[in-house]
This record gives C-alpha cells, structure tokens and sequence, in this order.
C-alpha cells in the first residue's frame, strides 16, 4: 500500500482512533480494555498493535498487563502489518459455491495458492478475491480465515466483513466450524478411528510439519468410505486445523495419502496410485454457524475431475 509521503494514521479516522478509557473499565489490564473496546478485532491481532507500538496510553507506550482505572488518553493506530496489506486484484475466475453480504464459500481448484507467500506473491486466492469482492480489502489477509494447500482442492470459506472474520476465528478455535474431506490413503483400513497426537515442525527438516510432543494439540478423526486393492477412500473430519494435519496424522497411522511428495511412499508399485501427481486430498463438506443470521448452513463439492477418475480408475481395477 503506496501512501504519500506526508500521510499519518491521524489523517484516516478508520484507521487512527483516540478516546478516553471509560468507568466500567477500571480494574482491567490494557490489553482486556482493548478487547472491551474494540470487541470487533481478535485478541492476536490487539496483541499485535500493543507489541508494535500502535497503542498509546496518556501518549506513552505501555505493557499490556497494565492495569488502567479509567480516565486514561487511549490512542491506538490500526494500521495494517505487512502480511495484512492487500496485494493487487488479479482477475481469476473463481468458483463461488455461496455468497451473500457476509460470507463467500470458495471452491477452490488443484494449483491454486491460498495467500500470497515465498515464491508466490501473485496469482494467489487472495488477489482473485479482491477482484471479486474489492471490500474484502478492508479485512485482514481478505477474510481469509483458513487454509488449504496448493494440491489441495474443495471448500473453504471467506469473511467479507472484520466482524464476520472475527466471528468465524471463534468458531474455529471453538471447533463449530464443520470440514470434512476425502482422501485417497495408502493401504487398507478396515474401521473408524481417532489420531490425537500433537504436530509441530518437524525437528530436523523446517519445510515440513511431524507428530512432535512438543506440537500443539491436533485431532483428526476417520470414517472408511470405500477400500480398493491396495489403497482406501476415507472421510476425514478436523477437529484442529493444523498444517498439514490430515496428511501428517495419516501418514503417522502408517498410511499416507496417494501423491503426496512430502509424507507420502515414493513409488508403491501401482501404477494408478503411483501415476497420481498431487495429494488426494479434497475438502468436501463445510459447515458453520452464519456470523450475522446465527443460522446452521453447509455446503458440499464434488472432488475434481481427477481425483473422481482415479476413484473410477482404482473401481474398475478390483471388478476385474
């Protein structure tokens, strides 16, 4: 974002707020009196302002857990932090499963980059989305508020309001976000089943994520579908939303998705599994809470044309 040379926060009142900390806060520690008063932004993104220096207590910085009593000058500086800037629009064609004012329900293709990132900074979700929907960029990362990976195809919701991003960060760290995917695994499974194991980076290798102790919480939970001759079409439902999670829990289970280059077999002497070039992966179904009508809504996809004829291709093979 280009600003003019002489341009402040103080010049935007969007961006630049100042008022006096009220009564009923008294006895709070700055960073609760902030999230009383702008109950509208996360925690994190609070947090973030304090340890930049945008919020000013009587015209000096101060440490979050200052207690205030009211009376207090607060001036806080809503700018935007690098990862929050907006990139350019880029006219991608999307395929929009719901939209309304509040929320957008992305169907996302193989191929695409959820967020512009290291050797991504164009031709991303994101810069499709501020083409689609140019109010998008008055909300952190576009509203985006969860991920899938490039190869990974399906369902994924997007916030086009503060307050709907916001009210779906809760809903998933309250775990009422619903997603479910198919995934095409290793080896036969014969029942359900629960991994509950934590992830963190792996220890030696930092591109890729591994069940570490020292991870943070994940649970993913499996549901049989279909089994083929050496391989099973499972049903996948989070829990958590780590990265990677549904490919590092079922590659530690001792069956790895189909195609994945980075957890899974290197060749396992099919030539249909082996012959599959990206992770066989697809978020299917999402479900959530709406941010604004409070009703229960779920959408489902499809999976793309090639994960439906690797399914066809592994059929055919065990009706011979």
């Amino acid at each position: 974002m280009n600003e003019p040379d002489d341009y402040s926060p103080q010049d935007d009142p969007a961006l630049y707020h100042q008022l006096t900390i009220p009564a009923e806060c008294a006895g709070l520690r700055l960073d609760q009196a902030l999230a009383q008063l702008f109950p509208a932004h996360s925690r994190s993104r609070l947090q973030g302002w304090l340890k930049a220096g945008r919020v000013l207590l009587n015209g000096g910085q101060q440490d979050a857990k200052l207690k205030v009593w009211g009376g207090e000058t607060l001036e806080v500086s809503a700018l935007p932090t690098p990862e929050e800037v907006a990139e350019a629009p880029e006219d991608i064609p999307l395929d929009v499963v719901f939209e309304d004012d509040t929320l957008l329900v992305i169907n996302k293709p193989v191929g695409l980059v959820v967020h512009p990132g290291s050797g991504n900074w164009s031709g991303t979700l994101l810069n499709a989305l501020l083409h689609h929907a140019p109010a998008v960029a008055s909300v952190p990362r576009a509203g985006i508020v969860h991920r899938l990976d490039k190869d990974t195809s399906g369902l994924l919701v997007v916030a086009k309001t503060l307050e709907a991003q916001t009210d779906l960060v809760r809903q998933l760290q309250a775990r009422t976000v619903k997603r479910h995917y198919l995934a095409l695994v290793h080896r036969l499974i014969t029942g359900p089943g629960i991994v509950d194991e934590p992830i963190g980076r792996h220890p030696t290798n930092r591109t890729r994520m591994a069940v570490v102790q020292s991870g943070r919480p994940a649970v993913t939970r499996y549901f049989v579908r279909e089994q083929f001759a050496r391989s099973t079409l499972v049903e996948c439902q989070l829990e958590t939303g780590r990265t990677h999670q549904i490919r590092v829990h079922m590659a530690h289970i001792g069956h790895p998705l189909v195609g994945d280059a980075t957890y899974g077999l290197r060749r396992c002497g099919n030539p249909i599994l082996d012959g599959f070039p990206r992770q066989a992966l697809h978020a299917y179904r999402l479900g959530l809470i709406h941010p604004s009508s409070g009703d229960e809504m779920s959408w489902q996809a499809n999976p793309p044309t090639d994960f439906a004829d690797l399914i066809a291709m592994l059929r055919q093979e065990v009706s011979r």
